[in-house]
């Protein structure tokens, strides 16, 4: 089971090209199922069954965990025995028909305009750090990046002239994301600030440049995604905004934004670097609530 393990790991490294935080979590959602496995004196791969897989999942209802979290277990697993089987190293795979437990839908929450643009507001943008600040803000709103793409951005991947982001996504999947003017002009604001305070004179078009990071901590160094995460927590107490906000918040108010304006679902799907439509659907079902809202408000028969 262990050589087989490492042997998917591999694959899914290599030939698919997953993250390495997406190997951690297949690895461990594959090391709990074989270490079942093992308390039941399982170890021969071609003696695993559908009955054993269930009384795993069974394990895991027993421990009260959340349905979503079984359900990627049993991904993971199922994707483990496509490949064993695909390398016909098992003649079938046990998988094939036991259900996906139902994950209970969770609506993203997002923030108003108002709310958002009582954010944005916030940094003094007299400082450095606040020029960053307010940067960061109008990136994560204006494009709808997630805060692991954000911190990865090099000064390179703004596009000033096209106003477009260069993005590396989920495996290492590039995209091309537009950045509006407003945004545009604050990266600009403290990319300028920034190379008056470090290099006075530096070009932004030179080459060893373009490589730095986009986003500084006060240390000179890549600012990381906790970090991101802080100085919004900071605003967002500023702001008195009470609801639940991360970084994501800001990547569902952008999607959510663009569909109640009349924007293509598949032309959000592209922005956010979605791989299937049905993960930026649920985005609808936000936009429908507030249709059926107006309409009950407005609507004389409703």
């Amino acid at each position: 089971m262990e050589i087989y393990l490492d042997r998917f790991i591999t694959y899914l490294k290599i030939e698919r090209n997953f993250s390495p935080r997406t190997l951690v979590s297949y690895k461990g959602d594959l090391r709990s199922f074989i270490n079942f496995l093992k308390r039941e004196n399982l170890d021969e791969i071609n003696k695993i069954g559908r009955l054993q897989v269930r009384r795993f999942l069974a394990h895991l209802a027993g421990r009260n965990l959340e349905k979503s979290t079984i359900a990627r277990k049993l991904s993971s697993i199922r994707s483990f025995f496509n490949y064993l089987a695909r390398e016909k190293i098992i003649s079938q795979n046990p998988t094939v028909y036991i259900p996906t437990p139902k994950r209970r839908k969770k609506m993203p929450s997002f923030l108003d305009l108002d709310e958002v643009g009582m954010l944005l507001e916030l940094p003094d943008t007299t400082t450095l750090l606040g020029l960053r600040d307010r940067a960061i803000l109008e990136v994560l709103y204006g494009s709808g990046l997630r805060v692991s793409e954000l911190v990865s951005l090099g000064v390179g991947d703004i596009d000033l002239l096209g106003g477009m982001i260069r993005v590396k996504g989920k495996g290492s999947k590039e995209r091309l994301v537009p950045i509006g003017e407003v945004g545009l002009s604050h990266i600009e604001r403290y990319l300028k600030a920034r190379q008056l305070h470090e290099k006075p004179g530096l070009s932004f078009h030179n080459l060893s440049y373009r490589k730095e990071p986009l986003f500084l901590n006060f240390r000179g160094s890549r600012l990381g995604a906790r970090s991101i995460n802080l100085l919004l927590q900071k605003y967002v107490k500023l702001a008195s905004i009470k609801k639940g906000i991360s970084p994501h918040t800001l990547r569902h108010t952008f999607a959510t934004h663009l569909l109640d304006a009349g924007c293509d679902l598949r032309a959000v799907q592209e922005m956010l670097g979605h791989a299937s439509l049905s993960t930026t659907q649920i985005y609808t079902h936000v936009t429908t609530e507030r249709l059926k809202r107006v309409y009950r408000k407005y609507h004389p028969r409703a």
